[in-house]
C-alpha cells in the first residue's frame, strides 16, 4: 500500500466570498499543491470537522494569530508556516504584539516579493522564504490603435487608493486618447458613490465593479497598461496576471510593487501623485519607444511568475520542514 499524501491546512482569514488576495493566494497554492500533498484551506484552526494535519501554513500574521496559537499548542512539534502581507510588514510587525508572537512562533515565514525581505525583523529573517505568486501566461492580445487602453484592477478601499484614479481621469483633456477601465468591488460606499458619478461625466474613465476573473484577466489582457496605485501590498497577483499577459505595469512607488517589479524598473510614480501618473500615460502615447522600454522590463520579469516555479519552490519548502519535524 503507498504511503499516504502529507496533509497540509491552509488557515486563511478570508474565504471566497472576500474574493480578495488572501483567499486567491490560499485557492492557488492548494491547487499548485495538489498531487503531492492533500491540502485543506479553512478559515480557522482547529479545523472542522476535526482531523489530523502534518503542516500549517497561516495567511496573515496579525489575522490568523488566534489560529496560530491554538494550532501551536495543540501541536506543538508540527511545522507552521506564516505568510505574511502588506499590512503585516509595513504597519503590523512594528507595533502589534500578536503579529510579533505569530512570527516568533512560526518554523518558516513565507514573503511574496523581494523587497519585503528587508522589512522582516532581523532575527527572524533566517527563515524567511521567497515565493513569487504566479499565474498561468496568456499570449499577448492585439492591442487597440489610436487610444491607450489602461485597467485598473482593486477593489474600492483606501489601501488601493482609487482616488488617485479619479485624480488621474480629472486631469485627462477631453479629446486625449486615453481611457481608464476600473475593476473592483465597492468596499467603501463614498468610494463607490465617487467612481459612479465619475463613470457617468468623463468619458475617460468607466468603473465596472467587479467582475469573474476570466473577465478581467481578459481585460488585462487587452489594455495597454496596468495601472497599480496602491498605498500597501504584500506582492500583488494582478501584476504577475498582467506581465504573464504581456500588459506591461505602472506602478507607485512602494516596497510591495519594488519587489514585484525590481528597483530599476523606469514607471514607478510617487504614492498619490495623480500628476506623475498622468506624465508617464501621456509618454506612452507620445513616446512609442517609453511603452517598448516598459514591455521589455517587464517581460524580463515574467520568468519569476511562471507556476511552476511557484509550485516547485512551495513543495520544496514543505517538503524540507516536514523532514526536518521527523
Amino acid at each position: 500500500m503507498s504511503n499516504p499524501l502529507p496533509v497540509v491546512a491552509i488557515v486563511t482569514p478570508y474565504l471566497a466570498d472576500a474574493n480578495n488576495g488572501n483567499w486567491r493566494t490560499a485557492r492557488r497554492w492548494q491547487s499548485l499543491l495538489h498531487g503531492s500533498f492533500r491540502v485543506i484551506v479553512q478559515n480557522g484552526w482547529p479545523l472542522q470537522p476535526p482531523q489530523p494535519v502534518d503542516l500549517m501554513i497561516a495567511l496573515h500574521a496579525r489575522r490568523s494569530a488566534e489560529s496560530i496559537q491554538r494550532f501551536r499548542a495543540q501541536q506543538p512539534v508540527k511545522p507552521l508556516v506564516v505568510a505574511l502581507t502588506g499590512t503585516d510588514l509595513y504597519r503590523d510587525l512594528a507595533n502589534d504584539a500578536e503579529a510579533q508572537v505569530s512570527i516568533a512562533t512560526a518554523d518558516a515565514l513565507v514573503v511574496l516579493q523581494e523587497d519585503a525581505i528587508s522589512h522582516v525583523p532581523l532575527p527572524y529573517r533566517h527563515k524567511t522564504h521567497l515565493i513569487f505568486q504566479s499565474a498561468n501566461p496568456l499570449q499577448p492580445a492585439k492591442k487597440t490603435k489610436g487610444r491607450l487602453d489602461c485597467v485598473v484592477v482593486g477593489h474600492l478601499r483606501g489601501e488601493k487608493d482609487p482616488q488617485t484614479i479619479f485624480r488621474l481621469a480629472e486631469r485627462i483633456p477631453g479629446d486625449f486618447p486615453l481611457r481608464i477601465l476600473h475593476i473592483g468591488a465597492a468596499y467603501d460606499d463614498a468610494l463607490a458613490s465617487h467612481a459612479r458619478r465619475l463613470s457617468e461625466s468623463n468619458p475617460h474613465y468607466h468603473w465596472a465593479g467587479a467582475l469573474p476573473h476570466g473577465l478581467t484577466r481578459a481585460a488585462i489582457k487587452r489594455a495597454h497598461v496596468l495601472i497599480h496605485p496602491s498605498l500597501m501590498e504584500g506582492g500583488a497577483n494582478v501584476i504577475v496576471e498582467a506581465i504573464s499577459s504581456g500588459t506591461p505595469v505602472i506602478a507607485s512607488h512602494i516596497s510591495g510593487n519594488i519587489g514585484m517589479l525590481g528597483h530599476d524598473y523606469p514607471a514607478y510614480f510617487p504614492v498619490g501623485d495623480a500628476a506623475t501618473l498622468w506624465s508617464l500615460l501621456a509618454r506612452c502615447i507620445d513616446d512609442g519607444n517609453f511603452l517598448a522600454r516598459l514591455n521589455t522590463a517587464c517581460a524580463a520579469r515574467a520568468k519569476l511568475f511562471l507556476p511552476e516555479t511557484e509550485r516547485s519552490n512551495l513543495g520544496r519548502m514543505i517538503s524540507e520542514l516536514l523532514l526536518r519535524s521527523r
